[in-house]
């Protein structure tokens, strides 16, 4: 999981450190974060016993359908592609270690893998809301950043 874990940190420091991304690039990052989210969540929720973590899981699911929605919305009104959202090679990576884990084990990946990957969308997020190019996807990051402030609030209470 560290491996994985690190590959997503360096990730997550690229693209929202480095530069400002363009309206493509965001719309891409944004889709990938959310694809993962909702992809951990369902595979976590298949084993979970845990009843805080089956309702973490239900509700990134319900709110990183909608903060998808949300964005291909702005990205069409910014007359910007958006793609169907792919993982990142270190999200496909997360993916398949959060699968060869089980039972509490599993829980415990998730959670981790869930603080990591928070983390980095409120980066990409804060980033593209503050300097991003087109203003209704720079709305729609600026509307997301307190909703991805409050999925990091409640695993830090996890």
């Amino acid at each position: 999981m560290k491996t994985a874990l690190i590959a997503l940190s360096l990730l997550a420091a690229t693209p929202a450190a480095a530069q400002v991304m363009t309206p493509a690039e965001y719309v891409k990052t944004a889709g990938a974060s959310d694809l993962y989210e909702r992809q951990s969540s369902q595979i976590v929720l298949q084993t979970t016993q845990d009843p805080k973590v089956r309702q973490f899981a239900e509700q990134m699911i319900a709110e990183h359908t909608k903060s998808t929605a949300d964005v291909k919305a702005a990205a069409a009104r910014s007359r910007v592609a958006a793609a169907p959202p792919k993982l990142m090679p270190a999200q496909v990576e997360l993916i398949a270690e959060l699968r060869a884990e089980s039972g509490p084990a599993r829980d415990a990946t998730y959670i981790a893998q869930q603080k990591t990957s928070h983390n980095q969308a409120l980066d990409v997020q804060k980033a593209y809301a503050v300097e991003g190019g087109a203003p209704s996807l720079k709305a729609a990051a600026g509307k997301i950043v307190p909703v991805v402030q409050s999925h990091i609030a409640m695993l830090m209470a996890m």
